[in-house]
């Protein structure tokens, strides 16, 4: 019976239908367009022409050479559709307009930055290769190296659910936050009261989350819902069922901040899965951190920036009211907020990666929920254990998307070859995103190491440079270690002919995953 509920409830509901919309719509494209190629020689040619010309500028582009080659294949499977469902769904051409607003957005946050001093005065004396990674989220970003900030890190969303509720009563002036998903429970439902009795009170409470996230979580309107309580409302990027590359972007980052003086991200959203109210995935595993002083004014930033962005009118923002106000006298290194959109030429996560694992000197661990690699960074991470690094990578035992994991531990072979260690993550699923490196480093934040937070989502997160953050981390990854799975070589090698075939399909169609 409760299958059955199950069932109906589904096939009413929002994904369902909206997903069924484009499905007929595909199809009525691909009916239409073959039967009139059929009839008519100089469309079937035109086609043809078209998904012609579709594979040169799929060549010619900047694009990941993986994801050109996967379209590369469907344009040629399907010469006569594949041009056009290229230009609709593959085509990242931005819009004049958009292309000059997100072309001065570095701009604009250097202008409320400044000059990125602290790498120049206490990460170049310290380590040239530190400050070299400063000055490229700097350079791409605006945002700069922070000091005067405590921090805090949090191995369990349920240790950070406890804090969230802490701030946000504390509450005076505003309350910003940015979520990939919300779903309805103890951890959204406790929050929510918060935010309505402190809406009541005076305190300006901004909420603005993804709709695609929230598509199966949250009914249809609840913005106005909320906005009844009070409480400003964006949905980022609503969903139409319509055949469009932007239905691709997504916000993938949590954040939340109080006052312009405490600040929270990681990998947790605003679910009870992530404080493991009940268990989905077995035990849930996530990461985050909280800062206080000045680096929260990159978070407090960032939001304004976004919110801005998915409003349907241009709405002029008095940044500077949003400064911090809170003192917080704190040497314990520096911290660096960076965020990536996936409408610029700049892959700023991907890079950050990148930048540690070829700067590591002696080890260097990763935790990702989703391992779904491009031959450079696969090739990166075998270079980095060839050359003697201790490189270890986390990963899920239970995983959330059945696809998702299956591809993951298609690489595990190549890896472990290399001399990489595998973990998988025994008592449930890992979805914590973590690099740490040397003692001397670390980044926790939203985006996981696959294709889709590198180019397709909006991400976020902070890089912690000679702070007591990277003890922490390892710390923390140590202890997972201890209580996961170290896959062996005998294992990834043990797959059934059916199986690699499998993953071999699956993998044609990674970059779109």
């Amino acid at each position: 019976m409760n299958a059955l509920k199950r069932i109906v409830t589904f096939l009413f509901s929002r994904l369902f239908v909206v997903a069924l919309m484009l499905l007929v719509q595909m199809a009525l494209l691909i009916a239409v367009l073959t039967h009139y190629s059929q009839n008519a020689i100089y469309l079937y040619l035109g086609l043809n022409a078209l998904s012609f010309f579709a594979v040169m500028g799929v060549v010619s582009n900047h694009e990941n050479p993986a994801y050109k080659m996967t379209w590369i294949i469907a344009i040629m499977l399907f010469p006569l559709t594949g041009g056009v469902f290229y230009l609709l769904l593959g085509n990242k051409r931005i819009p004049h307009k958009m292309r000059n607003k997100i072309k001065n957005t570095s701009f604009v946050t250097r202008e409320f930055h400044g000059e990125n001093r602290l790498c120049e005065t206490q990460l170049e004396p310290k380590n040239s290769q530190l400050a070299i990674q400063s000055r490229y989220i700097y350079n791409v970003s605006g945002f700069t190296a922070m000091g005067n900030t405590a921090n805090h890190y949090y191995a369990l969303g349920d240790d950070a659910f406890p804090h969230i509720l802490e701030q946000l009563k504390k509450a005076e002036k505003f309350i910003f936050l940015e979520y990939f998903i919300i779903r309805p429970g103890r951890m959204w439902n406790t929050i929510l009261g918060i935010l309505q009795k402190k809406a009541a009170d005076g305190v300006e409470v901004r909420v603005m989350y993804d709709d695609i996230g929230c598509i199966n979580t949250l009914p249809p309107e609840y913005d106005q819902l909320l906005e009844k309580s009070g409480i400003k409302v964006r949905v980022f990027n609503p969903f139409r069922p319509r055949l469009t590359p932007l239905a691709n972007y997504r916000d993938h980052r949590k954040i939340l901040v109080v006052d312009g003086n405490v600040a929270f991200s990681g990998g947790y959203n605003l679910a009870d899965e992530y404080i493991n109210e009940f268990e989905r995935f077995g035990h849930w595993k996530d990461t985050g951190f909280m800062l206080q002083g000045d680096g929260v004014w990159s978070f407090t930033f960032m939001f304004l920036q976004q919110w801005v962005s998915c409003g349907k009118t241009t709405e002029l923002i008095d940044y500077d009211a949003y400064r911090p106000t809170l003192t917080v006298a704190e040497q314990d290194g520096l911290v660096q907020a960076f965020d990536d959109s996936p409408l610029d030429r700049f892959n700023v996560c991907e890079t950050i990666y990148r930048n540690m694992l070829s700067r590591a000197q002696r080890y260097i661990y990763i935790a990702t929920p989703y391992l779904i690699l491009d031959s450079d960074m696969e090739n990166t991470l075998c270079n980095a254990a060839q050359m003697g690094l201790d490189v270890r990578i986390l990963t899920p035992s239970i995983p959330d998307k059945w696809y998702v994991h299956l591809l993951s531990r298609s690489y595990y072979n190549h890896l472990i070859q290399a001399g990489i260690t595998i973990y998988e993550y025994s008592p449930g699923f890992m979805h914590g995103k973590m690099i740490v490196a040397d003692d001397e480093i670390a980044t926790v934040g939203t985006c996981n190491m696959d294709f889709r937070s590198f180019y397709l989502h909006y991400e976020c997160g902070a890089v912690f440079y000679l702070s007591s953050m990277v003890g922490k981390v390892k710390a923390d990854m140590e202890a997972t270690f201890a209580v996961s799975h170290k896959v062996t070589l005998e294992e990834a090698r043990k797959i059934s002919l059916p199986m690699r075939v499998v993953r071999a399909f699956i993998k044609l169609f990674a970059p779109l995953m």
